[in-house]
């Protein structure tokens, strides 16, 4: 049975089929939106895991995009650790007019990476978690603890793919997110998106705006959309109020901003505005819940309405989160903190060490991933992928292959030391 070093050996010398399996990732078309399109490349997941003797589950969340779960039953389950590995099969959206030096779907290499949509975020990670894993099933390594590789949908657009992995009872001892990371091993803040909605069951022609504004007019009524106003500025208040008071290691200052991202309102020029709708997004800290800060907005909105008149009769409505940007605009990404004394984080620290000869940086992202939905259901989570941000969702988006090559060499031998791993008290 070769060791880990040997393994590490030969991903040097056979990185060209670690490139040719990251350029086939990128050939599937993949985008979200219009996302419904993972099948074919969600097929190859599965066939791939399944030689290696990966148990395949495989249920489709959206027509045409099916999540895939594979299991690699442990020689040892009950003694030693288990683990998830994570990531989405979605890519970013690629807009017409962008000018990619090649088809975005025809992967070119140039200055030693890969370049091609999906690069960094995120089938790079995939790629080199799926080679680790087709090496160390070529040396003949049974895994003592159970292996999870879950590839989902619908990341891109807050479809939690991952979510339904959860919900359909997949634990483990730990988990990890191969997203875009720079291999930096990170927790993250969280998302959540939600309306406000301010509506009168009173709808009144335009030309009553004279009585309702103007002394004498003895009309109790009023524009929607200039009732909105007054929830913007209160927004703004308890943004700036967070930013004095909040604050959380490895974020700026002012990082839980309030976005009023979208605005909807009126029926034409001829009515008094009875409704208007306002799409917000809240950051969050890694300490907080989507709950929580849920909670603060809607009781800060709650207590300005109880303030004006108006209000007071058509109190704002609030609806949060969803499960899709595309079909019912919305999303949530949890957050998550990472425990740099987990042993599970030890351990990828002592893989990365062996690899880099230097300790990996512990940070927090300044995205958010699917990472949160893990930790939301008890697992304890670290993302850890290659590729930097500032190329994911970019035009000729990209990933540097020495980076690639040696994430491939930690992910062998974290999966190798962590399912290895004794329970505790075993």
């Amino acid at each position: 049975m070769k060791t880990i070093q040997q393994i590490h050996n030969e991903i040097d010398e056979r990185k060209e089929e670690l490139i040719d399996l990251l350029k086939t990732l990128i050939s599937f078309k993949t985008p979200a939106p219009p996302a419904r399109n993972t099948a074919e490349a969600q097929q190859f997941m599965a066939d791939f895991l399944k030689e290696k003797g990966f148990t395949i589950d495989m249920w489709e969340v959206y027509p045409g995009d099916p999540n895939v779960v594979g299991t690699l039953k442990g020689t040892n389950s009950d003694i030693y650790k288990s683990l998830i590995i994570n990531g989405h099969m979605d890519v970013a959206e690629v807009s017409k007019g962008e000018k990619w030096e090649s088809d975005p779907f025809t992967p070119i290499l140039k200055n030693n990476a890969v370049v091609g949509r999906g690069a960094a975020d995120m089938k790079g990670g995939l790629a080199g978690a799926l080679f680790a894993i087709q090496l160390l099933h070529e040396a003949g390594i049974k895994l003592p603890g159970d292996l999870i590789f879950q590839s989902v949908i619908g990341e891109e657009v807050g479809e939690a793919g991952t979510l339904e992995c959860c919900n359909r009872g997949y634990k483990a001892d730990f988990a990890i997110v191969v997203d875009t990371s720079e291999l930096h091993i990170q927790g993250q803040g969280g998302v959540i998106t939600g309306w406000i909605t301010l509506k009168s069951e009173k709808t009144f022609h335009d030309a009553t705006r004279r009585q309702m504004i103007h002394a004498g007019g003895r009309l109790m009524g009023a524009s929607a959309i200039e009732k909105m106003t007054k929830i913007i500025h209160g927004l703004q208040e308890l943004e700036r109020h967070w930013a004095v008071m909040k604050s959380y290691p490895g974020f700026a200052p002012g990082t839980t901003t309030i976005n009023p991202a979208v605005i909807e309102g009126g029926r034409h020029a001829a009515f008094i505005a009875d409704e208007c709708r306002l799409w917000i997004t809240v950051h969050f800290y890694p300490d907080e819940t989507y709950e929580s800060a849920a909670a603060e907005v809607e009781d800060f909105i709650q207590n300005i309405a109880k303030g004006d008149l108006w209000m007071q009769e058509n109190p704002p409505i609030f609806a949060w989160g969803g499960t899709s940007m595309i079909e019912d605009r919305g999303e949530i990404f949890p957050s998550f903190e990472v425990d740099p004394n987990h042993g599970a984080v030890k351990t990828l620290k002592k893989s990365h060490y062996g690899v880099f000869s230097e300790n990996p940086v512990v940070d927090v992202s300044p995205t958010v991933t699917d990472g949160g939905w893990l930790g939301d259901a008890g697992i304890p989570t670290a993302i850890y992928g290659p590729g930097n941000l500032r190329h994911a969702h970019a035009v000729n988006e990209q990933l540097d292959i020495d980076e690639l090559v040696q994430y491939t060499k930690v992910m062998a031998d974290f999966i190798y030391s962590w399912t290895n791993t004794k329970k505790e008290g075993k």
